[in-house]
């Protein structure tokens, strides 16, 4: 079986996905093979974001773009052949879409091209038939006049999951927001809407509610909500046409002994994640996939899908109203098959586009002829193909970083090592193209940090560094999830501590393996990983060359009260319920808060540093950089300072992006690169 591109629907995209500035560099213009590729080619922004097939599969929406355009939204008659420019701005981005039924669409918008501290617009709530005709704004944007009387309030919400997409309807979320400058919400409202005349309803709901969760007909059957550090989960019985309490736990204590919902099968079964069902001698140590008792609130005794070692992390795949499997992610993402003629048909997939990950959706619809497909590697960016399911056909739809090469890119590979105490540590390594040996190493420290940060497949931060010659280590540290409740609550009140002991014993470790030149290690990482970044060298300054933060957090008391806190976006519950047991308690804890904050050991940080910030970030301000910086300029006369004014937590804007890894790219070559002394 062979992979194919089909001729004319490639030119019927290429008819709006290169429609501006072209996609590849123009003849002449591409670097020898000994050059590096150009940074541009990693940080544009992907000129495709998102595609998804009607509920018949006769058509094909997408957000499209191009370096120099907005993006907009396409439609494409698979039968045909002929494409549609559905929706397109001068002023704004498609951002996201779905269908509502095989005629109708419905949007939001966004402008990608200014950074936060410029954005002073919601993104609204759009309606559109396939064919472009009938458009109808259902949500104002934030900072725009009500120019329609039926016209929603700006936070208007498109939901996560699929709805029913056979009518005329959809289910929107509308918060009930006390404090627009810090986005506190008292509860979420639930609105059917019709999406051709804009009327709506407000669906009762049974208290306070966070999040909704529709069942597998597209009605509302669940709400989760956490307040004063409780977790409770409501269940819409059909039975009684009631709400009841399914569920409730303690929020930031690991969720042993309760579950997390993922969804609805075609029966009403509700699946969810749980503790236990590891296997033989099993601690319950890691969650797996169970289904839910709706009588009991309780999982039933047998899991249907466990992964030894690793948390069930992943989603349920729908085919039409059944549940043909689940999305899993071990060290890569992966499917697991409840039909067996899904499972053939992956494995003909995986034959045709070997190599990759292969990741196949299907319309809402019941057929059985089409599957999108998502397909990616660690060394080639994703890309989509349609599969034709019956003749084993795939015709690329799009790329979404032309002009990437995978043999020019660094293979990848998930990796364990022992902490000084003695805990596994899971990381990925990648390894520059060629797989060089004693190699200038970055230590990339994920953000979080009570997060799973490694994500087999192609990644432009990781490339970037891999292309220009650095071998790249991204720890998953005790605190990080994904790996069991064990490995989740040794990181707690372990910030400078084990934690950081678990990223040095990292790059030991790789240079024990002799991947990584000792004289050359560079640290680096955002958020949680600029945090540690400075503690790093404050730590480890034998071990460290450099150092790199961005958006790092600077003092662990400012995250609890610095003076922007009427701004933050850390809600006042984590602060009360999750950061004392996770973080450390400002009072029982000062002592140690106070040790392992950088802003405290700033004169014992002597290594070259590069600082940057965002002027519009809520999450860690420039307050925290600027503070650092003049914590640490009289020590260290190797600091290079930069300040994106209008960017957030990371930068956004394509610009800014080139620049700021333009920076690193002269930073690490000028202290463990090429140019680099040795």
């Amino acid at each position: 079986m062979a992979l194919r591109t089909f001729t004319r629907l490639g030119c019927a995209l290429a008819l709006l996905l290169c429609a501006g500035a072209p996609l590849h560099a123009a003849p002449g213009s591409i670097p020898p093979a000994s050059a590096p590729p150009p940074i541009e080619r990693f940080f544009i922004n992907p000129v495709m974001t998102d595609a998804k097939l009607s509920p018949n599969a006769r058509y094909l929406a997408a957000v499209s773009g191009a370096p120099g355009r907005r993006d907009y939204l396409v439609v494409i008659d698979l039968q045909t052949k002929t494409p549609k420019l559905v929706a397109g701005y001068q002023d704004a981005d498609i951002l996201h879409f779905d269908w509502v039924n095989d005629d109708r669409l419905v949007f939001n918008l966004a402008d990608k091209q200014v950074g936060p501290g410029e954005v002073n617009r919601a993104a609204g709530l759009f309606a559109v038939d396939r064919d472009g005709g009938n458009q109808l704004q259902l949500a104002s944007r934030w900072g725009s006049p009500h120019r329609m009387r039926r016209v929603l309030p700006w936070h208007t919400f498109m939901m996560d999951g699929r709805g029913a997409q056979n009518s005329e309807f959809i289910y929107v979320t509308s918060p009930d927001i006390v404090d627009v400058a810090r986005r506190e919400v008292r509860t979420v409202n639930l609105l059917r809407l019709n999406t051709v005349n804009g009327t709506h309803k407000v669906v009762p709901r049974p208290g306070k509610v966070d999040r909704w969760m529709l069942d597998h007909k597209g009605e509302p059957r669940l709400t989760v909500a956490s307040e004063n550090g409780v977790t409770t989960i409501h269940y819409l019985d059909p039975a009684s046409g009631q709400w009841r309490v399914l569920s409730s736990y303690p929020t930031y204590k690991g969720r042993q002994d309760t579950f997390s919902p993922l969804g609805f099968g075609s029966d009403g079964t509700l699946y969810a994640t749980a503790y236990g069902g590891g296997g033989s001698g099993s601690s319950g140590d890691t969650t797996s996939l169970f289904t839910i008792n709706l009588a009991t609130g309780k999982p039933n005794p047998q899991p249907l899908v466990t992964a030894p070692g690793y948390d069930f992390t992943g989603a349920l795949v729908r085919g039409g109203d059944k549940v043909l499997g689940v999305r899993i992610r071990t060290d890569a993402d992966s499917t697991v098959w409840f039909d067996p003629a899904m499972k053939a048909v992956q494995e003909k997939l995986d034959a045709a586009l070997p190599g990759a990950v292969n990741l196949m959706s299907f319309p809402s619809g019941n057929q059985s002829d089409w599957a999108l497909v998502r397909s990616f590697s660690d060394v080639k960016p994703l890309t989509w193909y349609l599969y034709n399911i019956r003749t084993g056909a795939a015709e690329l739809v799009s790329e979404t970083y032309p002009g990437i090469d995978p043999a020019r890119m660094g293979q990848q590979e998930p990796v364990r090592y022992k902490a000084r105490d003695g805990m596994e540590i899971p990381a990925l390594l990648t390894l520059p193209a060629g797989g060089a040996k004693n190699a200038p190493l970055v230590v990339l420290v994920h953000g979080g940090p009570y997060v799973r940060g490694n994500k087999w497949g192609w990644d432009p931060e990781t490339q970037f560094l891999a292309s220009r010659g650095y071998a790249v280590l991204e720890p998953d540290f005790r605190g990080s999830t994904g790996y069991g409740i064990k490995h989740f609550r040794a990181g707690w009140k372990q910030w400078g501590l084990a934690m950081q002991n678990d990223i040095a014993d990292g790059a030991r470790w790789a240079v024990a393996q002799g991947f990584a030149d000792p004289k050359r290690i560079c640290i680096a990482g955002a958020s949680y990983g600029g945090y540690a970044t400075l503690m790093g060298l404050a730590n480890d300054p034998d071990l460290y060359k450099c150092g790199i933060n961005w958006v790092g957090v600077t003092d662990i008391n400012l995250l609890y009260d610095g003076h922007w806190s009427f701004t933050s976006d850390l809600s006042e519950e984590w602060k009360v319920y999750g950061m004392p047991d996770m973080i450390g308690d400002q009072v029982k804890d000062a002592a140690q808060l106070k040790a392992t904050s950088p802003i405290e050991q700033a004169a014992r940080i002597k290594a070259p540093l590069m600082l940057a910030y965002g002027g519009a970030d809520k999450r860690v301000p420039m307050y925290h950089g600027r503070k650092f910086l003049e914590a640490v300029k009289p020590h260290n006369t190797q600091v290079e300072w930069i300040e994106y004014e209008d960017e957030g937590h990371g930068w956004r804007v394509p610009k800014n992006r080139v620049d700021f890894w333009g920076r690193v790219e002269k930073f690490l070559d000028k202290h463990i690169g090429k140019g680099a002394a040795h």
